[in-house]
């Protein structure tokens, strides 16, 4: 699954778009590297998303096409 999907899909960003830009922006890391918007995510990687002088990372459990709001704080666990 494709990076910014994964992260509308797991609530950690709310919107594809702001994913996308935010790709682009060269705020999103996986397992140390920036990535674009188009990498595909996998079980075990670990994401960090940069937002001004915080950052936030998460481990992707598992993957999921759609998931409901409750349930989503099951894709992944925050390190």
């Amino acid at each position: 699954m494709r990076i910014d999907k994964f992260l509308k899909v797991s609530r950690l960003i709310k919107r594809r778009t702001v994913a996308n830009e935010a790709c682009d922006a060269g705020r999103i890391l996986v397992n140390g590297k920036v990535v674009k918007a188009s990498y595909d995510v996998k079980e075990g990687d670990v994401i960090e998303i940069r937002f001004g002088q915080k950052s936030v990372r998460a481990e992707v459990l598992q993957i999921s096409e759609t998931t409901k709001k409750d349930e989503a704080k099951e894709l992944f666990r925050f390190v």
